[in-house]
């Protein structure tokens, strides 16, 4: 896989996987006869979509073709998108307007509020999912990130790779898929961006895991959610956690975890109380 994306080729797959997974029923196309193979076929694309058969057929072999985007959306529509999928499919068509500065690498202030949400644990990260500063409570509820090389102080990285993570997600599997679609939806926007190419060629060669769920294509930002953890010294608990995107650096995100349950909450108080000697080692990148 190359450092940066072949946005031709991802738009054509893309759409090829999303056509091959609605079923007729779900996108209101009668079944006169049975089909040897699931979802859509082109020609109910085109007619749903109001295009030619034939520019669907050229989209999906990735010949060259920008769609406009009144066709993105007469697509998008075809093909019951979901809201991110479909701006997954606007920026693999560069037709996505945005007004997107350039993230700067320092966490600043940003890194101060990570300390100041104390005792709920809380981490800033950056559009790749790298961990730009964590307070004490979430280096005990996880790991201190402070004795991970900068270069692994990845989210998704350390899920798939560092062993402290192996058995760490009682969810694991969704929440591999979920991180994948998250950071596959930051790939197409930013397809130019040859340090989270590179993150995806490392996890890719070195991630059997990653592999298959990147080769779904599914595409989802991780707003909120529970995650089932099994912590090395408390044990079980669930958490809640809600992802801030600050105004002014819209390439970070700001996540606060709680507890989903009274037993849970019990757990975070244990890992509060650890977290209180490590008070002053708030680290930033």
């Amino acid at each position: 896989m190359t450092g940066t994306i072949d946005t031709t080729n991802e738009l054509a797959a893309f759409l090829r996987t999303r056509r091959e997974r609605l079923a007729p029923e779900d996108a209101g196309v009668p079944q006169r006869r049975r089909r040897r193979t699931p979802g859509l076929r082109r020609e109910e694309v085109a007619d749903l979509a109001g295009v030619s058969v034939d520019y669907v057929v050229r989209l999906e072999q990735g010949r060259g073709l920008r769609p406009s985007p009144e066709v993105l959306e007469a697509l998008a529509r075809a093909l019951r998108l979901s809201e991110d999928e479909r701006s997954y499919l606007f920026d693999l068509a560069q037709q996505r307007p945005t007004n997107r500065q350039p993230s700067t690498s320092q966490a600043g202030s940003l890194a101060r509020l990570v300390l100041d949400l104390s005792p709920l644990p809380a981490m800033l990260v950056n559009h790749r999912l790298d961990i730009l500063a964590w307070n004490p409570e979430l280096a005990e509820l996880m790991i201190d990130f402070g004795t991970v090389p900068e270069h692994q102080r990845n989210s998704l990285w350390l899920c798939l790779m560092h062993p402290a993570f192996r058995d760490f997600y009682r969810d694991r599997e969704r929440i591999v898929r979920e991180g994948i679609a998250d950071l596959r939806a930051a790939w197409a926007a930013r397809p130019d961006d040859d340090g989270l190419g590179r993150l995806v060629g490392e996890l890719n060669t070195g991630s059997e895991e990653f592999a298959r769920s990147w080769e779904l294509r599914d595409v989802r930002v991780n707003g909120r959610g529970t995650k089932a953890l099994r912590h090395p010294r408390v044990g079980d608990l669930t958490i809640e956690f809600e992802v801030l995107s600050p105004l002014q650096e819209p390439d970070q995100r700001l996540v606060v975890y709680r507890a989903a349950d009274a037993a849970s909450q019990v757990a975070l108080d244990v890992i509060a109380h650890a977290a209180a000697k490590r008070r002053p080692t708030l680290r930033a990148m």
